[in-house]
């Protein structure tokens, strides 16, 4: 069903063997023993001749960290910094935005990105979709024409479903219309292509790309970021420090950092095309096995090109009861995803399955006899 081949071996190999299974790479993939021991090395340099010294060393690394994000999103390494994680990268954006505080995006957008949009005073507006919350492009065309909003924001994959949007092709419709596009890659990046031509890109370490938790990114073009305003220090202070670099001048964990850049780096060196392949295969099996086991419904098409199945539970069952037994009895790890996560979209809970490269066939059927008993033991009367 799945081959075990040379990428599923050489991954598995760099890492700890996991303890039980592990379909939880949406949440928070498990980093390869040279991402650990890079980010232990920074914090005992730290130990040995100071935090500020040790952070001066680790640039040439935090340079190619830069290098490679900007690698897998069309840009320069001159428009990368490095964030806390997504959402601090969105409000770092949409904090310094100058203009009319206007947003279109899909009625399925991450509540926690809503939540960002609505405390920095954005109006959202909702894009055209079709049933599978897919933004309809030439639908948006017309829409976007007719009143255009000051920013375009796209999640390329959501994080309550495994559909891929049209990244591509919105990202050239808003070009032609002179509207930015802000792409919010944390579960995209390693799964689709997201080097699309977006004016910003955002993303998190600690998903697909396998990297410390507490890290992530933030790239802007430079023409854009050239039009944002300086909060801090205040932009009427004459402080000679730019926009993007002033997102960097606070405290930051560079072990993470260190950490994250060597992720990213492992990710290219295995081939970020040869990544993505692989991952939509495995959803692809995953999905053809799954659909109709103990009643739950697959809600991605055979065709996604994503590793994310998600699994709508039968009556009378909890997704996040079914999560905590698989956990208790199996030590298998999924996501419980509750409405919170896309407020606007999701009528109910739905339990979500992320292997990453290293999944085996025998893993994905041990899950669908697990899910079996699971669902039985957690259905409510």
């Amino acid at each position: 069903m799945i081959d075990d081949d040379g990428l599923a071996r050489s991954w598995r190999a760099a890492r700890p063997e996991v303890a039980g299974v592990h379909l939880d790479s949406a949440a928070c993939s498990r980093q390869s023993f040279a991402v650990m021991a890079a980010t232990s090395q920074h914090a005992r340099h730290e130990a040995e001749v100071g935090g500020y010294v040790a952070a001066e060393a680790a640039t040439p690394v935090l340079a190619a960290g830069r290098a490679a994000v900007a690698a897998l999103t069309s840009m320069s390494a001159a428009d990368v910094v490095f964030t806390t994680g997504s959402g601090h990268a969105l409000d770092l954006l949409l904090s310094t935005w100058p203009g009319p505080r206007t947003l279109a995006c899909a009625p399925g957008e991450y509540g926690p990105n809503l939540a960002v949009m609505a405390a920095n005073g954005f109006d959202v507006r909702p894009l055209p979709v079709d049933g599978a919350g897919r933004v309809v492009v030439a639908d948006a065309a017309e829409a976007l024409e007719s009143a255009p909003p000051a920013l375009v924001h796209l999640t390329g994959v959501a994080s309550h479903r495994g559909g891929a949007q049209p990244v591509r092709e919105l990202t050239e419709l808003c070009r032609a219309l002179g509207i930015p596009v802000v792409l919010d890659a944390a579960q995209a990046l390693g799964q689709i292509d997201c080097a699309v031509g977006a004016d910003v890109v955002y993303g998190s370490s600690r998903k697909w790309l396998a990297g410390p938790r507490g890290v992530g990114f933030l790239a802007v073009k430079a023409d854009l970021a050239d039009r944002l305003v300086r909060r801090l220090p205040p932009a009427q202070w004459q402080v000679p420090l730019a926009v993007l670099a002033s997102f960097e001048h606070t405290e930051a964990n560079i072990a993470a950092r260190v950490g994250f850049s060597l992720a990213v780096g492992e990710h290219l060196a295995a081939g970020a095309a040869t990544v993505r392949a692989r991952l939509g295969q495995i959803g692809a099996a995953a999905r053809s096995l799954l659909d109709g086991t103990a009643g739950w419904q697959v809600v991605e098409g055979a065709d996604e090109p994503t590793a994310i199945t998600t699994l709508v539970p039968p009556p009378g069952t909890e997704p996040a009861a079914v999560r905590q037994w698989l956990i208790t009895n199996r030590a298998i790890v999924t996501t419980a995803a509750e409405v919170a996560r896309a407020p606007f979209e999701l009528t109910g809970p739905v339990l979500r399955v992320s292997p990453h490269v290293d999944v085996t066939t025998t893993d994905l059927h041990q899950f669908a006899g697990a899910l079996e008993e699971a669902t039985a033991a957690s259905r409510v009367p």
